[in-house]
């Protein structure tokens, strides 16, 4: 069973290393978005944001649905965002100790 976690793990970590993808996440949070609105925000081509989301689909991250011609995606499960977040503050703590180390050779 802790075989088959980790490997799944892996799987989900190698999708998530991508910067548009974490971008992806960031953007969308907690609330859903069109494909349209997501684009915007990242200026992006569409053809390389639908790559991308559909990958993301693919691995369980993202769901969709569609409303007459808009397709709306949202993430299955806000741990994800969270797991995000929080990896974003180990970043931001390991640059500024960075700083400090830098600042005081």
């Amino acid at each position: 069973m802790d075989k088959e976690i980790f490997e799944l793990h892996a799987s989900i970590c190698q999708i998530m290393a991508n910067a548009k993808r974490l971008e992806i996440i960031s953007i969308l949070g907690n609330k859903e978005m069109t494909v349209g609105e997501i684009a915007d925000k990242m200026d992006i081509r569409m053809a390389n944001l639908s790559q991308h989301l559909s990958i993301m689909k693919a691995k369980g991250i993202l769901k969709s649905r569609r409303e007459g011609v808009s397709i709306y995606y949202h993430i299955t499960n806000p741990k994800v965002v969270q797991a995000c977040k929080l990896m974003r503050e180990v970043m931001m703590e390991q640059l500024k100790e960075k700083g400090k180390l830098s600042m005081s050779v």
